[in-house]
């Protein structure tokens, strides 16, 4: 366990001010859609982007955050959409050198109905990829997590966590940072429904010098694990956010979550897909 201390960074979206992020503004995920800063909006300090029919959404960068180790939460929740919608918490490399640079999605939603969250670290120049899923309504209100050291990189929702991995050959080699997206993924035919993500809060700690030990060594083959029912998150001097679900900034504890499970290999975000008809995710820069 780490004692995080005091965030380096933190937005709690309660100034309606987002400057401090580099906001997406070109096509959308493989080309389709379009990334547009007008998609996002913040009131009564609550973020929410929103998805349209026509694939006009919203993504947003934390660049000036980059940092290699630490922990990143958000608080975040997400009403039932449209099968074309994903909302994502992950985080990406500064150096936009996927797919060797990796890519973290802590938070991908990937089921409409929200009641199913996946996690996914890509690695390698194949983005091969290590992958999980929790099973949680994230139609309320809830706490996500992850935090990566030179031995591990876990995933938390609630204070709880439910993925961890210690294989060191298989973690980002730099500087990453955090991003917000909520990414259409067209499926052919049909009306979409206008869907949307919702963010409380979202913070950065960054991993103390002294902790960091031999953080060029990523040798090892270390392993992956779901569902520990004996490691709660109690990290933070924040509890991740009191470490609640259901209404803004209140409720009772979810608990933990072990109705996890392994998904087949999926195509991510950032890098070129093999079917024909994909593309690449743009760039979080400008």
């Amino acid at each position: 366990m780490h004692n995080w201390g005091a965030p380096n960074k933190v937005d709690d979206f309660d100034s309606g001010d987002l400057s401090g992020w580099n906001m997406y503004d070109g096509p959308g995920h493989a080309g389709k859609g379009r990334r547009s800063p007008d998609a996002a909006s913040v009131k009564d300090g609550i973020l929410t982007i929103n998805g349209d029919e026509n694939g006009k959404t919203a993504g947003m960068a934390w660049v000036d955050g980059s940092q290699k180790y630490g922990r990143w939460e958000g608080r975040v929740r997400a009403p039932k959409s449209d099968p074309t919608y994903n909302a994502l918490l992950l985080l990406w490399p500064t150096a936009e050198n996927f797919p060797v640079g990796g890519e973290i999605d802590f938070m991908e939603m990937t089921d409409s109905t929200r009641q199913r969250t996946n996690m996914f670290l890509h690695y390698g120049e194949d983005n091969s990829q290590e992958h999980g899923e929790v099973a949680v309504d994230a139609t309320q209100w809830h706490n996500w997590a992850v935090e990566w050291t030179p031995d591990h990189v876990t995933a938390f929702v609630d204070g709880k966590r439910w993925w961890t991995t210690s294989k060191k050959d298989i973690f980002p080699p730099g500087p990453m940072h955090l991003c917000i997206q909520l990414d259409w993924f067209p499926k052919g035919g049909g009306d979409v429904k206008p869907s949307e993500m919702q963010v409380d809060w979202v913070r950065q700690y960054p991993l103390p010098e002294s902790e960091k030990g031999d953080a060029d060594d990523n040798g090892g083959s270390g392993d992956s694990k779901s569902g520990d029912s004996k490691n709660d998150d109690k990290s933070s001097d924040s509890k991740s956010g009191d470490s609640t679900s259901g209404d803004k900034k209140k409720g009772g504890s979810e608990g933990l979550l072990d109705d996890v499970l392994e998904l087949p290999k999926r195509l991510t975000e950032g890098g070129p897909d093999p079917s024909g008809d994909s593309a690449t995710r743009g760039p979080s820069g400008p």
